[in-house]
C-alpha cells in the first residue's frame, strides 16, 4: 500500500511538472506572439482568446509528456539496440497524434479562426485537426523524444558518477581503516619486544612496563573510530608512550617539547605522532650506545599547523620495513589530498626531521569558545 503511494505521488508530481512547464510556455509564447503582431500592427485575436486556445493545446501536450518519458526512461535508445529502438520510437508518431486530437477533441471543439468561434462537434472538423496540424504534431513528438532521451542520459550519468563517488570513498575509508589498525598491533609487537628484553634482567621494572602498557592501549582505544582528535589529546598519548620508552632506555632518552600552546585545540589524526616517535627512537636512539634526544614541536600559521619530530641519529641504525614513515604518508593522503603534507629528511648534522602540515581545523571545544567570544564582543 505504501509503495502504491508513492508511486501515485511521483505520477502526480510529474504531471504537475509538465503542466505548469507548458502552461509558462503557453503565456510566454502568447505574449510574444501577442508584442510582434502590436508592432507589425496586424489584426490579431485578443490576448486571452489566443491565450486559450495555446493553452489548449499545449495543455494536451502537458498530458502526453509524462508518459514519452516513461517509456524512454523504460526503453531508452542503447547501442545494442540503436535500430530496432530507432525505429519503434519514429513509428510512435502515429498513436502520439491520434491521442493527441483525441484529447484535444474532448477538450474543445475546433476553432473557427475566421470568424473567431468554436465550431460545434463534428466529424468534419476532428478530421480537420489531423489535417490541420499534423506537421506540428509530429514535430513536437520528436523534440520530446530527443528532450526525454537527454534528461534519461543525464540523470544516468548522474547517477554513475554519484556511484562512483560513494564507491571511492568507501574504499578509501576502508583503506584509512585498514592503516590506522595496522598501528595497533606494530606498536604492541615493537613494545612487547621491549618489555621480554627486561624479563630477564628487571622485572620489576618489566611489570611496570606491562601496567603502563595497559593504560596506553586503553587510551589508545578511548577515541574508538575516530579520525580526528585534538592535538592536546594526541599529546598525552605521546607523553605515557614516551614515559613507557624512558622505562626501557632510561637516560639514554632525552625528550624536548617546543609546543605552541594555539595548536592545542586543533584536530589532527588519531595516533598520527606514534609511529613518527617510535621510529625516531628505533632507528636513532635506541641503537646508539649513547643515547639521543628526540624534540616534538607544534606551531600555527593562520590556517595551518605545522608539527615536527626532529631527532638524534647516532650508531648503526636497526633494520625495519619503514611501516610507520609509509603508514603515516598514506593516512595524511588519504584525509587531507592535497591540503597535508608529510616529509621525512635526513640531514648531514645527522638530525633526522619528519615534519606534519595539517588545515588548522578547530576542535568543537574551540569553535564553541571562538562563538562565545564573538558573541561576548557584539
Amino acid at each position: 500500500m505504501k509503495m502504491w503511494s508513492q508511486k501515485a505521488r511521483r505520477i502526480l508530481f510529474s504531471y504537475l511538472w509538465s503542466i505548469g512547464f507548458w502552461m509558462v510556455l503557453a503565456i510566454l509564447m502568447t505574449w510574444q506572439q501577442h508584442v510582434i503582431e502590436r508592432i507589425e500592427r496586424e489584426s490579431s485575436l485578443a490576448f486571452f482568446q489566443s491565450l486559450l486556445l495555446r493553452s489548449i493545446r499545449f495543455f494536451t501536450f502537458a498530458l502526453l509528456t509524462p508518459p514519452i518519458f516513461y517509456l524512454v526512461r523504460r526503453f531508452a535508445i542503447a547501442r545494442d539496440k540503436l535500430i530496432r529502438r530507432s525505429i519503434a520510437y519514429l513509428l510512435g508518431a502515429v498513436p502520439f497524434v491520434i491521442l493527441y486530437v483525441c484529447i484535444r477533441w474532448s477538450l474543445a471543439p475546433a476553432w473557427d479562426l475566421h470568424h473567431q468561434i468554436f465550431l460545434s462537434r463534428s466529424l468534419e472538423g476532428f478530421k480537420g485537426l489531423f489535417t490541420g496540424t499534423l506537421s506540428d504534431q509530429v514535430g513536437v513528438y520528436i523534440a520530446l523524444v530527443i528532450t526525454a532521451h537527454a534528461y534519461e542520459y543525464f540523470d544516468r550519468s548522474r547517477k554513475q558518477e554519484l556511484e562512483q563517488l560513494e564507491l571511492r570513498q568507501a574504499l578509501a575509508a576502508s583503506e584509512l581503516q585498514t592503516l590506522k589498525s595496522q598501528l595497533h598491533p606494530h606498536f604492541l609487537f615493537n613494545t612487547l619486544h621491549g618489555i621480554s628484553a627486561l624479563m630477564d634482567t628487571n622485572r620489576v621494572q618489566a611489570k611496570e612496563m606491562i601496567v603502563q602498557l595497559s593504560s596506553l592501549l586503553r587510551a589508545a582505544l578511548q577515541h574508538g573510530s575516530a579520525d580526528l582528535i585534538s592535538f592536546e589529546e594526541e599529546v598525552k598519548f605521546i607523553e605515557s608512550y614516551l614515559d613507557l620508552e624512558k622505562m626501557r632506555l632510561g637516560t639514554r632518552l632525552e625528550v624536548r617539547w617546543e609546543l605552541d600552546p594555539n595548536t592545542f585545540q586543533v584536530l589532527v589524526p588519531q595516533l598520527i605522532l606514534q609511529p613518527l616517535v617510535e621510529n625516531a627512537i628505533l632507528h636513532g636512539i635506541s641503537c646508539c650506545r649513547e643515547g639521543g634526544w628526540v624534540a616534538i614541536a607544534s606551531q600555527r600559521l593562520n590556517k595551518i599547523i605545522i608539527i615536527q619530530i626532529r631527532n638524534s641519529v647516532g650508531g648503526r641504525r636497526e633494520g625495519g620495513t619503514g611501516l610507520g614513515l609509509e603508514n603515516t604518508k598514506s593516512r595524511v593522503k588519504h584525509l587531507y589530498s592535497e591540503e597535508g603534507k608529510f616529509s621525512f629528511a635526513l640531514a648531514e648534522d645527522h638530525v633526522a626531521t619528519a615534519t606534519l602540515v595539517f588545515p588548522a581545523f578547530p576542535s568543537r571545544q574551540q569553535a564553541s569558545m571562538e562563538v562565545s567570544l564573538l558573541n561576548t564582543e557584539e
